[in-house]
């Protein structure tokens, strides 16, 4: 039965990170298309990026405690770069730049969607090779 709260525990934060990183690339493309001014847009960004942070933690931390050791060890680059960023100070989102980082800013949160993605394949997977190996 844990293994149950497991895998719904782990979807439910993958989705909530597709979730704030879909909102995010929609916050960019409506500044790119000038739907939105850019303090709202950056502001709004900003405002989801420390939560998304603190999801991925729980994430690889979630994985780390439960011995998913692959999934573990794939999530970490994501989480390390995350890291990465907030010590540099560089996570979140500048008003004064982001006309010029927002090519930089979009492709970014698409290979963090892609990361995720592949990360959702995976426990896809693993949650489906558990329930056949528990059958036997």
């Amino acid at each position: 039965m844990a293994e149950v709260f497991y895998w719904i525990f782990t979807f439910v934060l993958i989705l909530t990170l597709l979730c704030f990183l879909a909102y995010q690339i929609i916050l960019l493309v409506d500044l790119e298309f000038d739907y939105i001014n850019p303090y709202d847009s950056t502001s709004r960004v900003n405002q989801v990026v420390l939560p998304e942070f603190i999801i991925q933690g729980i994430f690889c931390l979630t994985n780390l405690i439960a011995g998913r050791w692959f999934i573990f060890l794939v999530a970490l680059p994501g989480l390390y770069y995350n890291v990465r960023l907030y010590i540099r100070r560089d996570h979140l989102a500048d008003v004064t730049e982001i006309y010029n980082k927002l090519s930089w800013e979009k492709k970014k949160r698409l290979f963090k969607v892609a990361h995720l993605v592949l990360l959702f394949m995976l426990s896809i997977l693993s949650l489906v090779w558990s329930i056949t190996d528990d059958e036997h």
